[in-house]
């Protein structure tokens, strides 16, 4: 499916859905952080600290940054991997998983409103 936006209403479409999750309670996720946690959910596993830096070409650092946060935040959690104890598995969670289907919902929710 194909949707066809104007700049200016891609634009709006975004900025509602920043503004509505900056209004909730709950997590306000940097653009990083919110890139990992989609890219985590939206692509068939195994994800790993190394592959992901590759995927979404940032420092392996800066990776595990927002891992730090979203791990505390429950969203994902990191595994060692006992197959190559070098690698360290990120994975989804149940509360990410539900975090992810209420954004889904706002990104809906606001695409509706563009019409109106």
């Amino acid at each position: 499916m194909t949707v066809e936006l104007k700049p200016v209403q891609a634009l709006a479409l975004w900025q509602n859905v920043v503004l509505e999750t900056v209004r909730r309670e709950g997590p306000d996720l940097s653009s990083r952080q919110l890139a990992i946690l989609l890219t985590v959910y939206l692509t068939p596993p195994p994800h790993t600290v190394r592959g992901l830096a590759s995927s979404l070409k940032v420092s392996k650092p800066a990776i595990t940054r927002a891992l730090d946060t979203l791990g505390q935040l429950d969203l994902l959690k990191r595994k060692r991997d006992e197959a190559d104890r070098r690698n360290v598995l990120v994975q989804r969670t149940v509360k990410g998983s539900m975090f992810l289907h209420d954004f889904g919902d706002l990104v809906s929710d606001a695409a509706g409103r563009l019409d109106a």
